[in-house]
């Protein structure tokens, strides 16, 4: 995981990596070094906007790769 609070951040125990807690991870990682440039107690307006708008193009993306992804698998199983 590129720049995360640690490797094994989402494991259940199992060995196996839940991409939803990945997902939120990396999200998390990447809107805060894009939109908080002096971390204090509190978000401004703008920050706050930024956040949003970041976690919204975010999981935007997330969706349309999750829905890509999944229609591949199933063309796939289809073909076998």
């Amino acid at each position: 995981m590129e720049g995360g609070f640690g490797s094994d951040f989402g494991s259940s125990g199992s060995g196996k990596l839940d991409p939803g807690l990945i997902m939120e991870q990396r999200m998390t990682d990447k809107c805060f070094r894009k939109c908080i440039g002096k971390p204090g107690g509190s978000l401004d307006n703008s920050e706050q906007k930024c956040i949003a708008m970041c976690m919204d193009r975010y999981m935007d993306a997330w969706n349309t790769v999750s829905r890509a992804y999944n229609s591949r698998l199933q063309r796939e199983r289809a073909n076998m």
